[in-house]
C-alpha cells in the first residue's frame, strides 16, 4: 500500500534454505506473496537469506582451523551456489517486482570473480538490483567474505517512498558509514541482521532516531537441521559431502538464529516486533513523521558542523587491477 505519505512495509522472518541458493530463490515467491496480499510496497529479508548465515563459523568447534576439510567443502559449495551480477535465477523474482511495482531487499552470498561477499540486494521495478556489499566482515566472518567498497554505499530513490538504503549487521556500529547513508537522505533503511538480539535492536532504533528514517530490522531463523536439509540439496562429491556434514553435525542441535525482527519509526518507536518463529511482520509508515522529527534533529544538516568535521567517501570500485582499455 502506498497512499499519499503512508507506505506499508513488511519484514519476512523465515528460515532460509542454507547453502542451496538456487532452492532458496525458488522458495521466495511463496514467502513474498503473503506480504503482497497485505499490500506491502517494500519487503525486507535478513542477512544472507539466500544461502543462509554461515553458522559453522560460530558454532562448530575447529571450523577456523587451517585447511579444515568441512570448512573447505562448505566454502566451495557457496562459491558454486552464490548469486552473481545479472544472475538469471533471480528473473522470476524480478518479474514479480516489475509486475507488482514493489521493492524487495534480500541478503545473499554474492560471488565476484573467485571471492564471496556478504551483500544486500534491493530488487526494484524496471532496474537491475541495487547491491550493497558489507564493508567489513565481522570477526570470524573474515574467513569467508571479502570486504566491500564505497561503490556500493548507495541508495535507491523510490517514487512512493523516497531514498531507500541498507547496511548489514555490525556496519551499524561504523559511525562514518552511518553518516554517509544519512547524507543520502534515507526515508526507509533496511538493517539486515542474522538475529535481532537486544544490542542489535538498540543499534537499529538508534539508527532510526539519528537518521530520522524508518528502519526495517530484518532477522532470520535457522537451525542445524535447516543446514543439513540445505546441504542435501547441493551437488557435491561424496568425500566433500561427508566432511561438510560432519562439520555441521558438530554444531549444537536445535534453533540457532531467533528472528526478533522489528519495524521501527523515525522517532525510534517500535511499530511491530516478531518473536522467534516464522512470521510476516507488517506496519504502515507515516512518512510525514520524518519532517516533523527533523525540527529538532538533522544530523546531516542543522545539527551538523561541516566547518569542524568533514567526511570524504571514495565511491570508486576497488578492483585492484586496471586494464589499459579502461578509463
Amino acid at each position: 500500500m502506498a497512499d499519499g505519505r503512508c507506505v506499508r512495509a513488511a519484514v519476512v522472518q523465515a528460515a532460509p534454505v542454507p547453502l542451496a541458493v538456487t532452492a532458496g530463490i525458488a522458495a521466495l515467491p511463496g514467502l513474498i506473496e503473503p506480504a503482497l496480499d497485505q499490500g506491502a510496497h517494500i519487503i525486507a529479508f535478513g542477512e544472507t537469506f539466500l544461502g543462509g548465515y554461515p553458522l559453522w563459523l560460530d558454532e562448530a568447534p575447529g571450523a577456523a582451523l587451517w585447511d579444515h576439510p568441512g570448512t573447505r567443502a562448505l566454502h566451495a559449495v557457496l562459491l558454486d551456489e552464490a548469486v552473481r551480477i545479472g544472475d538469471p535465477r533471480l528473473s522470476p523474482v524480478q518479474e514479480l517486482v516489475d509486475r507488482s511495482r514493489i521493492l524487495i531487499s534480500i541478503g545473499a552470498h554474492e560471488r565476484v570473480r573467485s571471492s564471496l561477499y556478504n551483500c544486500q540486494l534491493l530488487l526494484r521495478p524496471g532496474q537491475p538490483p541495487l547491491i550493497h556489499r558489507k564493508l567489513v566482515p565481522t570477526h570470524g566472518e573474515r574467513l569467508i567474505w571479502g570486504r566491500g567498497d564505497g561503490s556500493t554505499l548507495r541508495v535507491h530513490d523510490d517514487d512512493a517512498i523516497g531514498p531507500v538504503g541498507s547496511l548489514i549487521c555490525w556496519e551499524h556500529w561504523m559511525p562514518l558509514a552511518r553518516a554517509a547513508m544519512h547524507n543520502q537522505g534515507e526515508t526507509v533503511h533496511i538493517a539486515a541482521w542474522p538475529t535481532v538480539r537486544e544490542t542489535y535492536a538498540m543499534a537499529s532504533r538508534h539508527y532510526a532516531f539519528e537518521g530520522r528514517c524508518f528502519v526495517l530490522a530484518a532477522g532470520t531463523i535457522q537451525s542445524r537441521d535447516d543446514m543439513l536439509l540445505g546441504l542435501d540439496q547441493c551437488r557435491m562429491a561424496p568425500e566433500a559431502r561427508s566432511a561438510a556434514q560432519g562439520l555441521i553435525e558438530a554444531m549444537p542441535d536445535g534453533q540457532l538464529q531467533f528472528g526478533g525482527s522489528m519495524i521501527i519509526a523515525s522517532d525510534a518507536t517500535i511499530l511491530a516486533q516478531a518473536g522467534s518463529a516464522s512470521e510476516t511482520l507488517v506496519a504502515d509508515l507515516d512518512l510525514d513523521q520524518i519532517n516533523q522529527g527533523l525540527t529538532s534533529l538533522d544530523t546531516d544538516g542543522h545539527y551538523a558542523r561541516p566547518d569542524v568535521f568533514e567526511l570524504r567517501v571514495d565511491t570508486r570500485p576497488q578492483t585492484g587491477v586496471t586494464w589499459g582499455d579502461q578509463s
